[in-house]
């Protein structure tokens, strides 16, 4: 849960402790934007959840903490190993990760909550709407807003009953007896999360 100085000087994310000591490969969502997905989509211990693009594996842990279930496709052995290691290291056992690639299709069905956090996400819509329950969500975690606007449109096209964009712009305090004021680095863009309700 500590936060560092990284390079440049610019400070690093805090996160939760069950995240300490993971190895990281990829660039992984982060608690700010995570907290959204799990606030917005009603994540809960009987929720099923699929998640495609692993990557180190943070977010599918912290899903995994939270939900009865997750299924994670990563089709890149590399990253697969990563975030095979760092459930591993999480003690999860209703965590199935899979190197695959979702683009080939989604075998599961019934889900609560689809996450997509890779490229061409905007491929999977439809057949994600065909495995989430009703009332289901998708969400995609897209780092451009090219990428957020294809999704969103191909979300509405598919007939999601409702869709809508978010961005977490989340800034941390110095706080000391007089002159509090925001820190001077921080991150505050990452990605946009495109919400669309089956």
């Amino acid at each position: 849960m500590k936060k560092k100085r990284g390079k440049g000087g610019a400070v690093e994310v805090r996160f939760p402790p069950i995240l300490s000591g993971m190895k990281r490969g990829p660039a992984v969502i982060i608690p700010k934007d995570i907290g959204l997905v799990i606030a917005h989509t009603g994540l809960g211990k009987k929720s099923k959840v699929l998640e495609a693009g692993a990557g180190s594996g943070f977010a599918t842990i912290i899903l995994g903490n939270i939900a009865k279930s997750v299924v994670s496709y990563e089709r890149n052995p590399q990253f697969f190993e990563i975030a095979s290691k760092n459930v591993e290291k999480a003690g999860l056992t209703n965590v199935k990760l899979k190197n695959a690639d979702i683009l080939e299709g989604i075998k599961e069905k019934e889900l609560d909550l689809i996450l997509l956090d890779m490229p061409d996400s905007e491929k999977v819509v439809g057949a994600a709407r065909e495995s989430l329950v009703d009332g289901g969500f998708l969400a995609g975690f897209l780092p451009n807003i090219e990428q957020a606007k294809e999704f969103f449109l191909e979300c509405n096209e598919a007939g999601f009953l409702e869709t809508f964009m978010l961005e977490a712009i989340v800034r941390e305090y110095d706080v000391r007896e007089y002159g509090v004021r925001p820190k001077h680095v921080g991150l505050m863009h990452t990605a946009y999360l495109v919400f669309a309700r089956k």
